[in-house]
Formats: C-alpha cells, structure tokens, sequence
C-alpha cells in the first residue's frame, strides 16, 4: 500500500461549530513522509501545527490542537474524511481557528476530495499493528478493546453507544472492504436537547443549529420550553419536535448517532499519523476517551517497534543445544560458563539463554548485599553465544578458538538481578570475511532490552604441539 495525497489544491468555506465563526479552508497536496498539518494563514506568524497526539490540547465536544499559542479546533471530521479515503500527506491552511463544521458530517470533505481526486506516492505506508490485544478504560467511562488480526481477517472498527433516550443502544462497524463514503461520512454530529443550556453558558456551539446536528429531544423539554432555549440561540424558526428529533429531521440510518460516534473515532485514531490494522471495540467512545485510547496505542505500538526483534522464548520447548553441546564447541567452564542452552541458530543469528541465580560467583563481590550482573561479563555471555555462530561454521569446532577484537557502542540500559533470564541474541552485521564476525548483540529481559552492543571476533586456528 502506497502513501496517498491529493491530486490539486481545493479550497472549503463555512461556518465554526463552537465559535460561530466563518473559516476558510484550503488542502494543498504534500510531499510523501510529511503527514497531515495544520497552518494559520491570520496570525502574524506561519506556525505549522502537526496532526498529532503530542499537540492536542483539548477534548471537549471536540477535538483541538494547539502549538504554542496556536489553535485549530474540531478537526475530527476532516480527519476523519482523511482516513477514510487513505490520504497520508496533506497541508491544511485555515484562516480562523476552527474547521467548519459544514453539515456535521464528513461527506462535503469527502466527496471534495474525491472528486479533485486522490494519488498515490511511491512510498510505503506504515500501520499500526499490535501482536497482543489491548484493553483500555478510560476515565470517562469509555471503554476500548484492540485484537490483532488473525490470518485472513481484515480491520475491523466497531462503536457501541448507549444512552437513556430514544437513541438507547446502537452499533456501527468499519471495515477495510465498506465504502467510507457511503456508510460512515454521511452520519452527523448530534446533541441532547438537554445538553444545550450547559454549552451555551461554556460558550461553546455558537455556530450550531438544526442545519449542522441532530438535535434529539428530551422528556424533561417541553415544546414550550424548547421555543425558549431557540430563542437563546437565536433561532427564529419553528421548531417542532417529531420522532424526538428537533424540526423532524428524517435520521440517514437507524444508527446514524452510532455511525457518528464511529466517523469521530476514526478522526481522533488519525492523530497516531498511520492507519490501523487490528479489531477495535469502542463502547461509549468520545473524543476523552478516544485520544487517551490512541496514545495506549502508541505507546504499545513503540515498545512493540522496539522489541520487534526480540525472540521468542518457550521455556517449555526443546533447546536446539544443551550445555552440554555449548561445552563441545567452547572452552568455558564453571564460573564462567555464561550460556546455558541455544534455542535458536541460522547461518547469521544465534539466540542463547542465561538463567541468572543467586549463586553466581561473581555476586560474592559485586555485590553481595545488592547483586547486579556485571554489564562487561553480559557482552562475555553474549560473546560466548557469538561463538557457538562461529564455530558451527567450520568443520571441526575443536580445532578453533574464538577471540574479542573490539567492542563498540555498547550500551547498558537496564539492571539485571538474580531471578532475571537473559536472552543473548547475536546477528551478523557483514558477511564473514577471514574468520572474522561482526555481530550485533542484545540482551533481553521480559520486555526489555537491558544491553546491546556491536561485538567484533575473529576465529584462529590451534597450534597443535609437534
């Protein structure tokens, strides 16, 4: 899958949500790697604010970005259009501070964007994808499930949404295979009647209407009482209520406020700056609840990137050599036999196992009333894991020492403790040239790099005495 952007610049008008305000938007194309930002073309200075996580700056009824004094608020719909429709790189110019709201859907941005058209870089995207599910709870009470995808699945979103009211329980899914346009666009923004009183006094939804939400009732509202609040607003018409939905707007699907919930997410979920690839359960999503959702994501999906290289280890499984093997094709002995098994061996890799026990020699002065595994003797265990590599690739081990030349960017990151299992594993960097192997090592533990280091040796030959 390539990265995406948009064939020509477009330019959008309307009005802001919560500020009421006329706001002018123009898309530009943008080169592939540079993701989606945001720019202010009313402030003295071009600030050019990323689509992020690392720049939200609040969630109430919506989602807003901030950098420095820089603000661009309810961006959820136009990212939303954006993930939709796959557009990686885009720069969004805006002169005010708020995305307008439009219909209180995404279709206008959607349907704008196909038919300017969208093109592909020749650069690949990446995604999101986690090997472990997820559960995340947020203190909103909106809650998040991720399941990675199994063989022959695709992505799968799904929103759940319950609410005392005419709306009760709704679910809406995406897929990979729906048509983004048709399914998930359309779907509005909406609001409880009851809600409005408390947003007008925040001073929020000045530009909202009947025109740009859906605006259900409520059983304490009166018609009466309703008038009153319209004209608050400023709202001269005469609103009705029928089917509980103000001015008797026909709803788009039965669970359209489903579906919305659903458009928001995908929005708010774009702010990790790669689509997704796993199975999403959303129950009683916001946009709180969402951003909070996503940078577990993050989180999980960066810790993920950096033990992506990280062996499995099945405690449980045969080793591919005993120590008894590692003692044929090394010299080392008791104390300083630092590999106790190797689960894993190839022509350029080798994975080994060091079980760490109280008992270690070593401990008796470093330290005994604090014992810590010396980091020098974890590159020694990872040098000893290095020959067993080496040797395996001459005919005759015994007839071969294996010597350290050099050691570079070694780094020790994390303390290792009796109780700790060492997992040493050590990989060519350079094909083997004079016997000589040029490995990057890294020791694990749990789900922690603990050391790594680039190890330098080379293989001799034994004199044989005449």
């Amino acid at each position: 899958m390539w990265q995406k952007t948009i064939s020509q610049e477009f330019e959008i008008q309307g009005i802001g949500l919560h500020t009421g305000e006329t706001v002018n938007v123009r898309c530009i194309p943008a080169d592939p790697n540079s993701g989606i930002n945001f720019v202010r073309t009313d402030l003295d200075e071009r600030i050019v604010i990323p689509c992020s996580l690392s720049f939200v700056d609040s969630t109430f009824r919506s989602t807003s970005l901030k950098k420095n004094d820089c603000l661009v608020t309810t961006i959820e719909h136009l990212l939303s259009a954006l993930y939709g429709l796959g557009i990686d790189n885009l720069t969004i110019e805006l002169d005010g501070p708020e995305v307008p709201i439009l219909d209180g859907s995404a279709l206008p941005f959607a349907e704008k964007l196909i038919s300017i058209g969208v093109v592909e870089q020749e650069i690949e995207r990446e995604y999101l994808e986690l090997d472990e599910k997820l559960e995340f709870t947020d203190e909103s009470g909106a809650s998040y499930l991720y399941l990675p995808l199994k063989e022959g699945e695709d992505t799968e979103i799904t929103s759940i949404i319950e609410y005392e009211s005419k709306v009760g329980r709704q679910v809406a899914i995406y897929q990979d295979d729906n048509s983004y346009v048709t399914e998930i666009a359309p779907a509005r923004t909406f609001v409880f009647v009851n809600e409005l009183e408390a947003l007008q006094k925040k001073g929020v939804i000045k530009g909202g209407n009947v025109k740009n939400a859906i605006v259900f009732g409520h059983k304490d509202y009166s018609t009466e009482k309703i008038k009153e609040l319209a004209a608050r607003f400023n709202v001269n018409e005469d609103l009705i209520v029928d089917n509980g939905i103000l001015n008797g707007l026909t709803l788009k699907y039965p669970n359209e406020p489903a579906r919305h919930k659903l458009l928001d997410l995908l929005g708010d979920l774009y702010l990790l700056r790669m689509p997704i690839k796993g199975k999403i359960i959303a129950r009683k999503p916001g946009h709180t609840g969402n951003i909070s959702f996503a940078k577990a994501l993050r989180t999980a999906f960066q810790k993920r990137k950096k033990l992506r290289g990280k062996p499995l280890y099945d405690p449980t499984k045969a080793p591919i050599k005993t120590i008894e093997d590692i003692k044929f094709y090394i010299p080392h002995r008791y104390p300083f036999l630092l590999v106790d098994k190797i689960i894993e061996l190839s022509d350029t890799h080798v994975v080994g196992i060091k079980n760490v026990t109280a008992n270690e020699e070593f401990f008796m002065g470093h330290f005994p009333d604090n014992p810590v595994f010396p980091g020098v003797l974890q590159m020694e265990a990872l040098a000893q894991t290095g020959g067993i590599l080496a040797l395996t690739s001459v005919e005759d081990p015994t007839d071969w020492n294996t010597y350290f030349l050099k050691m570079d960017k070694v780094k020790f990151k994390k303390l290792v403790t009796p109780g700790d299992t060492m997992i040493l594993k050590m990989e060519l960097l350079s094909p083997i040239r004079r016997g000589i192997f040029h490995m990057q090592g890294t020791v694990y533990v749990g789900d922690s790099i603990v050391s790594e280091g680039e190890l330098t040796a080379q293989i001799s030959k034994k004199e044989k005495n005449p």
